[in-house]
């Protein structure tokens, strides 16, 4: 069974300009996200600036709004996917694209999540790397070691084969990635990121995050949604506690995109600006279609290759 995945990108792949052309057409969700934050979101993600819109607080409902408003295209254009998933707060995404969260709901409490990232570590205190060519065993060692010398630092992001994403303090990280390369890693890159997301810096973050989740209402999912904290297929009661852990867990994308090939993905759509999941996943499975649609001209594309494969199954 050759099944379709809609991917959405996490914080990282915001851009000036991202979904202008889309939006031109139906600009509804980027109305509504303006109305719902009292913020001229809109105008951050079409105009800029560019460090106004890569804020934490402003790039989660900017991706968010993006990334719903190309699934929600290709869904008018008969492309539906049987299976949904996202990188970090990408997972919010999913979740509405699967009709599991509102719209509403979902962009009110990534701006909140944003704000709470923000909050629980100061800038300039936490960092991230990308750790290449390196067992994740090892690495999980290295991370202990550091860690147990008083300097904390965690797994983050298993992204796919020969790419580990490291976060913690800012000493942490630099101590980790010297570490790492003595013990083998290839090379060892800092991310310019505003904070240590997904490590355990971000516990206060998650704390605060579960007292507006209590709030929210959750639907039955019309696709299957896979987690991040687990990388299983996630139910509807298990929701609420994946997006608590979800701050301050690993995500576990390249064991995300094995699960959607185990069950039978050979499609990847990735539902927002940039490609950057597509290329995680050709890392997994050369033998995967990846199309990433964030203009008119590649959601067209997508949707007749989909139409086109439909013919010849």
């Amino acid at each position: 069974m050759n099944k379709i995945a809609f991917i959405f990108p996490g914080q990282g792949s915001q851009v000036v300009g991202m979904g202008a052309e889309l939006a031109e057409q139906d600009s509804t969700l980027y109305a509504k996200a303006d109305d719902i934050l009292r913020l001229p979101l809109s105008t951050y993600m079409l105009e800029g600036p560019a460090d106004t819109l890569t804020l934490t607080y402003h790039a989660q409902p900017a991706l968010l709004t993006t990334g719903v408003m190309v699934a929600q295209r290709l869904q008018a254009l008969g492309v539906e996917p049987d299976v949904v998933a996202g990188h970090s707060l990408g997972e919010y995404s999913a979740l509405v694209t699967a009709g599991v969260m509102s719209f509403e709901e979902a962009v009110a409490i990534v701006h909140k999540r944003g704000l709470y990232m923000n909050e629980a570590v100061p800038a300039g205190e936490g960092a991230m790397a990308a750790i290449l060519q390196m067992d994740a065993t090892d690495l999980q060692q290295v991370t202990d070691d550091v860690t147990a010398n008083g300097h904390s630092v965690q797994i983050a992001n298993y992204n796919c084969p020969g790419q580990i994403v490291i976060s913690g303090s800012a000493q942490g990280v630099q101590q980790a990635c010297e570490l790492a390369k003595e013990r083998g890693a290839k090379r060892a890159i800092p991310l310019q990121v505003s904070g240590p997301f997904h490590s355990a810096l971000m516990a206060p973050a998650a704390q605060q995050l579960q007292q507006d989740l209590q709030q929210c209402t959750f639907s039955e999912a019309t696709s299957t949604i896979i987690g991040n904290v687990r990388a299983d297929v996630l139910a509807v009661e298990d929701v609420q506690q994946e997006l608590i852990e979800q701050v301050s867990r690993p995500v576990l994308w390249e064991q995300s995109v094995r699960k959607m090939l185990d069950l039978g993905v050979t499609t990847f759509i990735e539902c927002g600006p940039g490609k950057v999941l597509s290329g995680l996943v050709k890392k997994v499975d050369r033998s995967a279609t990846c199309l990433c649609v964030y203009d008119e001209a590649t959601l067209q594309q997508a949707v007749e290759h989909v139409k086109g494969a439909l013919q010849h199954d």
